[in-house]
């Protein structure tokens, strides 16, 4: 039997650390299914494994793509499934790791292809888009589907529009839509979520985010500035300081935002990740733990409680 070990859990909890352990544990390679690691010139605001890690572990779907490209996850499906193919010729365990949850889902359970397309909602909300900015259709998206809205990264208007087409055209939730029967899988799947309490988590987020800026984020997204409308940069990390580039608010408050709307991007991947009851959930650094309940797993014997991330 082969094993696919999934590793979720909110940014900066350590799941780079943990599976950076596992796999050596297991002699291993790593999947990433985290969205914001794929592009490339974003090593910075993404936090993306060092080079000495990545020496030391294979990682796949890491800086691969650029920042133009147009990529989802059903592309990521299907590209992760033939990647995890080949891989399980020669191990008998991969790692699947990343705050991505759609992504993670694509891999584990397959995604629901079925939704509906109506370009003309679309081109009606996206002129809406540049005509009043995102937060009207944010509000409008809280009323139309409030489940999907605790979910959905609400700075990204590619997918808030997509969930607004689908609720208009449908006059239903877009969450109605992507209920389905899970994909079966020629492989094992064993889910492991990392917690920590909240204090502690938003320390280490603040942490990382002064981390960043030591290493150098302003200079990167200044140089990415240019790019600012494409998708890939729709993101935490990113979008406060071209906020502050564009001359809207100064350095000091765009540092804040940026802690801020990474506590608060911490807490919408709590959300998506505590509704999947195949998640076992474990603190980062109770590595004998995690790995006795990988053995314990293989007979179907799961003694570990569960609990979920305090967010």
């Amino acid at each position: 039997m082969k094993y696919l070990i999934v590793v979720v859990g909110p940014t900066a909890v350590g799941k780079t650390q943990l599976c950076f352990q596992l796999a050596q544990y297991f002699r291993t390679e790593i999947i990433s299914a985290d969205a914001r690691q794929f592009y490339k010139e974003m090593n910075i605001g993404t936090a993306q494994p060092d080079a000495k890690t990545i020496q030391r572990v294979t990682h796949h779907f890491v800086n691969f793509l650029p920042i133009q490209t147009s990529y989802n996850a059903a592309i990521f499906e299907k590209e992760a499934l033939q990647v995890i193919g080949r891989l399980f010729k020669k191990y008998d365990y991969l790692l699947l790791t990343g705050g991505a949850g759609l992504y993670v889902k694509a891999v584990c359970e397959g995604l629901h292809t079925m939704l509906p397309v109506n370009k003309e909602v679309r081109e009606q909300l996206n002129t809406r888009l540049k005509q009043g900015g995102l937060a009207p259709l944010v509000e409008e998206l809280a009323e139309k589907d409030p489940m999907y809205y605790q979910e959905v990264d609400l700075k990204n208007p590619r997918r808030v529009i997509r969930a607004l087409e689908v609720c208009i055209t449908t006059g239903q939730p877009y969450t109605s839509f992507r209920k389905h029967h899970p994909a079966k899988r020629p492989f094992e799947i064993i889910k492991i979520g990392l917690t920590r309490e909240r204090a502690e988590c938003y320390q280490r987020i603040n942490q990382r985010v002064d981390e960043m800026i030591a290493r150098g984020l302003f200079k990167e997204a200044q140089a990415l500035y240019p790019l600012k409308e494409y998708n890939a940069l729709q993101t935490v990390g990113y979008q406060e300081i071209f906020g502050y580039l564009a001359g809207h608010y100064d350095r000091e408050e765009a540092i804040r935002l940026l802690k801020r709307n990474s506590r608060r991007y911490a807490k919408r991947q709590c959300t998506w990740f505590r509704k999947d009851k195949q998640i076992h959930w474990f603190h980062p650094e109770d590595f004998a733990s995690i790995i006795t309940y990988i053995k314990e797993s293989h007979g179907g014997t799961k003694s570990v409680l569960r609990i979920g991330p305090a967010y």
